[in-house]
């Protein structure tokens, strides 16, 4: 008991603390960005204690060995699959602009799904309308119908799908449904029991294990993805729960419904999250339509592109396509994002874009549901304001969407936020359209957004408190790791 009591006790516990520092010097920086590393530095060296066991947890951005493994496997299974989508439907790299083919190129590097002709795509921000119309091609469904949802949750809006998924099933069709285990926690079980009952296939993405295989919290599947018979595809930003998620807080989102060639490319997305959950390899013909010929898809309808990102295509993130986008621009830029929460490279492609003279806009939720984020969030606004950037707050709604519009031509909706945990942690989807038509309608959704909006202004931002200063900039020092 005297050894416990004495200076070797409070010694023994600086020397292991200092050991944690030295030997976070050593670990973090061969495993991590420049800025995350940094971050994960500091809070090694002022918190040690605290700092060891959340690393430990959260701090190395890989997959258990076992996920790794089926990791491995995974281009094998989606060959095929990617095979029969190139010999049933053109691609439309030789129809784009020079600089349009560059980003095609940088998108079939990044997720391997090529551009392709002959799609239809249909906007739609009305979130309750966006729900029904979901159910309503799960019940004109003959064949299958395939859901993968980050949140997935047993209320008046998921309930709509899940029903409309009962009498899918009931009538003979095969229906496969994927949602995260922890973005659907409150749920999950009840609807996998439901769903059992009702002779649905449902899979939990990565449940959290401690030991044997154990999986990370924070490497999360945060897609949003619906195929019925492999002719119809929703992808976006929506989950599926209703839409006051948090009291008070209703949302505003973004889907995109597609039809085309383009919807086998969500197909193959699906069969690869399905493999990696399962170990089952569903990616055969009869889940890939053949519904026009070559010659005929050749220059019809809009050129759309699919890019998966995420731990699972570990090559690069989709903040390397949103640069290199923005770098690209001539003329205008909107973004909307309900996370902002950019790295270096990013905040340097916006700043210098209105150094170029090119018109920049950010959408962004009035206030975040997440307290750190939204300091870490608005410590940004400053060096925006100052590059000339004009910063909207949306105010009616919570701003949930994720889109991008450059110039006249290409737009993109899709599943990612504009911070870390998206570029790096999250599995994501991206739609790519090359078409002006799209972007004329993200441009008619960005005029609205823009009349509820409160443009902020830099003299009146920095009128803002000290200790929200203060707040924000500490925030901001750990922000590579929210």
């Amino acid at each position: 008991m005297d050894f416990f009591n004495s200076d070797m006790m409070h010694t023994g516990f600086k020397i292991a603390g200092w050991a944690i520092v030295f030997g976070g010097l050593v670990y973090i920086p061969f495993r991590r960005s420049p800025t995350a590393a940094q971050a994960w530095i500091l809070l090694f060296f002022f918190l040690p204690w605290v700092a060891l066991p959340l690393y430990l947890i959260f701090g190395n951005a890989r997959h258990p060995k076992w996920r790794r493994e089926r990791i491995t496997r995974l281009p094998a299974i989606l060959e095929r699959t990617i095979a029969e989508i190139s010999h049933r439907s053109p691609t439309g790299v030789d129809v784009l602009k020079t600089r349009h083919r560059i980003t095609a190129r940088l998108v079939e590097r990044i997720g391997h799904l090529p551009p392709v002709h002959g799609n239809e795509i249909d906007l739609d921000g009305d979130y309750n309308r966006v729900v029904d119309r979901i159910a309503a091609d799960i019940d004109r469904a003959e064949h299958h119908a395939h859901l993968c949802f980050y949140i997935l949750q047993d209320d008046e809006a998921g309930n709509r799908v899940l029903r409309a998924l009962e009498r899918a099933s009931a009538r003979g069709v095969k229906c496969r449904l994927l949602v995260d285990a922890v973005g659907s926690s409150i749920d999950r079980h009840r609807i996998r029991r439901r769903m059992k009952k009702a002779g649905v296939e449902m899979h939990l993405i990565l449940p959290w294990r401690f030991l044997n295989g154990a999986t990370r919290l924070d490497l999360r599947n945060h897609r949003k993805i619906v195929v019925v018979d492999g002719k119809i595809g929703w992808v976006g930003s929506q989950n599926m729960h209703r839409i006051e998620y948090e009291p008070k807080t209703f949302y505003r989102e973004l889907m995109a419904r597609v039809t085309g060639p383009v919807v086998l490319e969500l197909q193959a997305i699906f069969v690869g999250d399905w493999f990696l959950e399962t170990e089952e390899d569903i990616g055969s013909a009869d889940i890939l339509p053949h519904e026009t010929t070559r010659e005929a898809a050749v220059g019809s309808g809009t050129l759309l592109q699919v890019m998966p990102t995420g731990p699972d295509f570990p090559d690069t993130g989709v903040d390397v396509l949103f640069t290199d986008l923005i770098h690209t621009a001539r003329r205008k830029i909107a973004l909307a994002t309900p996370y902002f929460v950019p790295n270096e490279e990013l905040l340097n492609a916006l700043s210098t874009a209105v150094a170029k003279g090119v018109d920049v806009d950010l959408f962004l939720t009035g206030t975040t549901n997440s307290l750190l984020i939204d300091l870490a969030q608005s410590s940004y606004y400053e060096d925006l304001l100052e590059a000339g950037v004009k910063v909207y707050l949306y105010r009616e709604r919570f701003l949930h969407a994720k889109h991008l519009s450059i110039d006249e031509d290409i737009g993109i909706i899709g599943s990612s936020n504009m911070d870390r945990r998206s570029f790096e942690l999250n599995s994501e989807v991206t739609l790519v359209a090359y078409d002006k038509g799209v972007v004329d309608k993200l441009r008619t959704i960005e005029r609205d957004y823009r009349s509820k909006s409160r443009r902020l202004s830099l003299d009146d931002w920095r009128q803002r408190g000290l200790t929200r200063q203060i707040a924000e900039n500490a925030t901001r020092l750990i922000s590579p790791l929210l």
